[in-house]
Order: C-alpha cells, then sequence, then structure tokens
C-alpha cells in the first residue's frame, strides 16, 4: 500500500493532480518474460505465505480517506486475482465519492468487468503488443484480442475512462506493424483523443539479456501514433519525457508535469478552456 499521484500508473488524463491510495496483491494471471514488477506479480510459493497483511472493505476506504486521497487504485499487481475484495472496496469509494481504477492487463471476461464496472472509473490498460506470436512469447496467452474487446465494453458499456500503455520491447513489439496496428485500434476503437503510453523497457526479469529501448525507437512509435490520429501520445520510463499535455487544437500547454509535480494550466472540466476543443479529461466529482 502506498500514496502516489495518479499520473504514476500511468494517468495523466484523469483526475490530474490527485493523491490516490494505491495497493496490490500476490501474483498475476500472465508471467510475462519481461516483467517490470516480477517481484510482486510472479512470486514463488514461499514468498506469498510471509508478509502478508489485509485489510478490510471499510478499513481501507477509511485509510484512503485519512490519507487525504482522492481515489483507490488496484496497481503493483494483476487486480483481477482478487476480483471480488476489488469490487467489495469499488462500492463503499463510490458510496463516499471516492474515484477508482484498475491498472491491469485487461485479461478478463466481460462476465468479470461487468462485476466491477459500474463502481470503476478508470482503466489503464496495457496492450502489449498486436499479434498472437508476442503475446504468446511474452505472456503464454493465445486469445488476447479478448483485451481489445472488453477494453471497448469498459468504455462503450460502463463509460469508463481509458488510457492505454505498450512497453516497448526490442525485437519483441517494436516494429511498425504492431505499432500501427495498436495506434490504429486504439484511435478507432477508443478515440483518438484516448492517451496512449509509450514506456521504455529495462531488462528484468527472465529478459537481462535483451536490451533498453532506444529513445529512436520511442520517438519512432509516437510519430506513428500520431500519423494514426491519435491527439495525446506520452514517452513513459525516460529521463526526459515531454510528459506535458498540449491542446491539439490551439497548442496551448493545458497541463504540466515535471516528474510528478503537476500544474493543471488550462482545463475547463474535460475541455480546453483557451479554445473549448474537447482533451478527454476526467475531473468532475465521482457521484
Amino acid at each position: 500500500m502506498a500514496v502516489d499521484p495518479v499520473e504514476k500508473k500511468p494517468l495523466y488524463h484523469f483526475h490530474p493532480g490527485t493523491r490516490c491510495f494505491s495497493l496490490g496483491s500476490w501474483g498475476c494471471n500472465f508471467h510475462c518474460l519481461g516483467c517490470q514488477n516480477w517481484a510482486i506479480a510472479c512470486p514463488t510459493e514461499q514468498e506469498m505465505t510471509t508478509g502478508n497483511h489485509t485489510v478490510n472493505p471499510e478499513a481501507l476506504v477509511s485509510l484512503a480517506q485519512s490519507h487525504r486521497c482522492q481515489g483507490i487504485a488496484w496497481t503493483y499487481n494483476e487486480p483481477s486475482m482478487w476480483l471480488e475484495y476489488t469490487r467489495d472496496v469499488a462500492r463503499l469509494a463510490h458510496q463516499v465519492g471516492l474515484y477508482t481504477a484498475f491498472v491491469t492487463n485487461g485479461y478478463l471476461t466481460p462476465r468479470a468487468l461487468d462485476a466491477i464496472g459500474p463502481y470503476l472509473q478508470a482503466w489503464r490498460v496495457d496492450v502489449k503488443g498486436f499479434k498472437d506470436e508476442t503475446y504468446k512469447k511474452l505472456a503464454k496467452i493465445a486469445n488476447w484480442r479478448g483485451i481489445l474487446e472488453v477494453a471497448s465494453r469498459a468504455k462503450n458499456t460502463w463509460g469508463i475512462h481509458i488510457e492505454v500503455v505498450t512497453n516497448i520491447i526490442p525485437a519483441i513489439n517494436d516494429d511498425d506493424d504492431q505499432l500501427r496496428d495498436i495506434a490504429y485500434w486504439i484511435a478507432t476503437e477508443l478515440g483518438e483523443l484516448t492517451p496512449w503510453h509509450i514506456t521504455r523497457f529495462y531488462p528484468q526479469y527472465k529478459m537481462t539479456d535483451v536490451p533498453t529501448t532506444t529513445l529512436e525507437t520511442l520517438e519512432r512509435a509516437r510519430n506513428i501514433g500520431q500519423q494514426a490520429g491519435l491527439k495525446f501520445v506520452y514517452l513513459g520510463n525516460v529521463a526526459r519525457e515531454d510528459a506535458d499535455t498540449t491542446c491539439y487544437s490551439c497548442h496551448n500547454v493545458i497541463v504540466h508535469r515535471r516528474d510528478y509535480l503537476v500544474d493543471v494550466l488550462g482545463l475547463n472540466s474535460s475541455k480546453c478552456k483557451h479554445c473549448g476543443a474537447e482533451l478527454n479529461f476526467r475531473t468532475q466529482e465521482v457521484s
């Protein structure tokens, strides 16, 4: 458990500048070869029997409030591993006006999404690639297209705010075809205003022999995203990331970010206060 800026999830268009109470547990339904959080997501049996601490839903919501957080995020490991608990907490959080967010690989059934959907406001989902070979190699998953279907359902059925992350790994998912397919899927299925976070891979877990993603590759991916029509493509896991949100219409800086220090400069609800362009932000109070 920790108090985090919501931008750390990363969620850039969702209650910017707020603090969320973040929590996770053991395990994942993927064991990706290059997992960036493998110590928690891929633990040994012995590790899972030590240092455990359970907080009941009522106490968890109280903790979030006492730490002056505006919301709760399930992160660090895959939230669907403890779906019933997250639903119980989210229902209570919803009642007291706290927002809720899933940081997820998206590998859920529609029925599982529908169980949490009424109480969830943000779906920060990984799209790791766009072909069978990529998901089979990284996560030993065959039916990866269900991730896309559930993400679309989260938006269209439940009105959940979506942001997409692709961790770009050399020789795995950094080819133009996959990057272009991801970008066009986001633009056509989720909308061109959906943020796409392109993050830099660092050697981890069982991929320590794979080099760090180059800045040139990240810039190439950003160009591909912009060519596909995406208005907000962000670079992540880089020291000099260009993290500001700039209005695509009038080019004013709307949200300035430096590390996790955030200044909201030009936002009027979900729109640019300078020209009125829709920017796809969630800033309203949770009802």
